[in-house]
């Protein structure tokens, strides 16, 4: 496949002339970010963007995401036809080491980064190679992601230094690409409905997760709420070796008000993994920040209609409040429908 050199440019000047929509079809190499303003419509018709080798950025970003007070709003990206947004090769960029050596911090490894933007509409794109998390969205509000397919990296070095494919828990310290969600809402998340999202990711698929981390401290200041809150899951099918869905409060920070509904296992004689940890993950019994919540941080989560072949179906890590957990179902050897960890 070709595609056209310099693509984040063309792309740019085309949004920068176009009032409040563009189109954009073809086959475009992005070597830095594309800017998204506030009330724009960007569509892309049969068309794919592939990260260029040795990129340390985001291929999309709101204009005001850095900018302190500023929220965006009204931003649409929607896939016409087939659309593929591609991480390309991967820049050797992870947690591990993003910082040294004059190394950029991960979150520039984000396919999509969306800070403080008020009203968005993200929709029908194939999310391929991400090489962290996909879609990232820190203090956003009023929003709709849906019709989202992933396939991460799921390549590793055996010990005779061969590229292999396939993720399992014996091989995961090899894999190369680690920590590859889908959709991640971080703190100040609030009001939006994230539905019909497919495929593989080697982590978890959506991941709805409130910590004190570098990235919220940039984007937010002390005048946001850092709640996250009316937040609605449904239909997610994929393949995902540490969970499909996962709930994480700790630090100081709320998570109120989720509907998970419908979580379906799409492991089973995937090409890319074996069997996952979790179908949902609600907690953890490992502190990632300074404390675990309370029960009046964490609360009002209902979790129905899972189908998992994990490990657990689904794992309730206390402290939590008020919460429900419904028609939880498993099969081929996966014998924990629900797990509670005090």
């Amino acid at each position: 496949m070709e595609f056209i050199k310099n693509g984040a440019r063309i792309i740019q000047e085309k949004i920068n002339s176009s009032g409040n929509c563009a189109v954009i079809s073809g086959n475009y190499e992005i070597e830095e970010t594309i800017i998204i303003p506030s009330n724009f419509h960007l569509v892309l018709e049969n068309s794919h963007l592939r990260m260029a080798d040795d990129t340390f950025c985001n291929m999309f970003r709101n204009e005001h995401c850095w900018d302190e007070g500023i929220f965006d709003e009204n931003i649409v990206i929607e896939g016409r036809g087939n659309v593929v947004l591609d991480g390309g090769k991967y820049n050797g960029l992870s947690e591990r080491n993003c910082l040294k050596d004059g190394k950029p911090d991960i979150h520039v490894n984000n396919i999509l980064l969306f800070g403080k933007v008020n009203g968005f509409k993200i929709t029908n794109l194939h999310v391929r190679n991400q090489r962290w998390w996909g879609l990232n969205f820190v203090f956003c509000r009023n929003g709709y992601i849906g019709n989202i397919d992933f396939c991460a990296d799921d390549t590793y070095f055996d010990e005779t230094g061969n590229l292999r494919h396939g993720l399992d828990f014996d091989n995961y310290e090899a894999i190369r690409v680690k920590n590859a969600d889908g959709i991640d809402l971080r703190r100040g998340c609030r009001d939006i409905i994230i539905e019909n999202i497919t495929g593989f990711t080697e982590d978890d698929t959506v991941a709805i997760t409130s910590l004190a981390w570098r990235i919220e401290d940039a984007i937010g200041d002390e005048t946001l709420s850092t709640d996250i809150c009316n937040i609605v899951v449904r239909n997610v099918m994929s393949s995902a070796l540490c969970s499909n869905v996962r709930l994480l409060c700790q630090g100081g920070g709320k998570i109120y008000n989720v509907l998970v509904d419908g979580v379906f296992d799409t492991s089973k004689d995937s090409p890319h993994m074996n069997r996952g940890i979790y179908g949902v993950r609600i907690g953890d019994s490992h502190a990632y920040n300074n404390r675990q919540p309370s029960e009046t941080e964490f609360y009002n989560i209902t979790v129905r209609n899972v189908f998992s072949r994990a490990r657990s179906g689904v794992i309730v890590c206390k402290p939590i409040g008020h919460h429900s957990i419904e028609n939880v179902n498993v099969f081929d050897e996966c014998d924990k429908a629900i797990e509670i960890v005090e």
